[in-house]
């Protein structure tokens, strides 16, 4: 079922109209990304950053985690980047604000563990997308297949299915004891 709220107030409002009870939460945060090099980088930009993908999830977090806490259960699951791992240059923004997010959701997860909510990272680089590694670059052309092949241990793109299933079995809850972790979905790299 699709919401039409757009913000973490107006998504839990809508959320108390029809009556619903979140028992998961997947945090897929995105904001486009341009390389640039630090004194590059406007304020501006950084300030959006942040708003998106750092704000954004603790406020919705904040909002969903009481009623969690009542129930005694629930999941969420952060989305956030593998590139803290060997920052590049130019990549300044994007790593640090994901950093920021895996943080805070390492806090969380000590935070909401005594009520029985878990709380996972998944932390992906060279994953497929059209976005950040676009098939015609890196999938089609055998230059750019090399140049994944010559950095990622596994020799390709990770691929959405793979990551999918490794995000459904987090937020399934299956593996109540397994909080706090942050999982590198990257093929071996760095």
């Amino acid at each position: 079922m699709a919401l039409r709220g757009q913000t973490p107030d107006a998504i839990t409002e809508e959320l108390k109209e029809r009556g619903l009870t979140i028992g998961a939460v997947v945090s897929n945060d995105v904001f486009p990304n341009t390389p640039l090099p630090i004194e590059e980088v406007s304020l501006e930009t950084l300030r959006q950053s942040v708003e998106a993908l750092l704000v954004f999830p603790y406020r919705l977090t904040q909002l969903l985690l009481p009623p969690m806490k009542l129930a005694r259960r629930g999941t969420f699951v952060f989305i956030t980047s593998a590139r803290y791992l060997q920052p590049e240059p130019g990549f300044s923004v994007a790593t640090s604000v994901r950093a920021g997010t895996t943080a805070f959701a390492l806090a969380l997860a000590k935070e909401a563990a005594p009520f029985g909510i878990q709380v996972n990272v998944v932390a992906p680089n060279y994953l497929y997308s059209e976005a950040y590694y676009p098939r015609a670059r890196f999938i089609d052309d055998p230059a750019g297949r090399g140049e994944i092949a010559s950095k990622v241990p596994m020799g390709r793109l990770g691929k959405p299915q793979e990551i999918g299933e490794l995000i459904a079995f987090l937020a399934s809850g299956r593996s109540p004891f397994t909080t706090g972790q942050v999982v590198n979905f990257t093929g071996g790299w760095p």
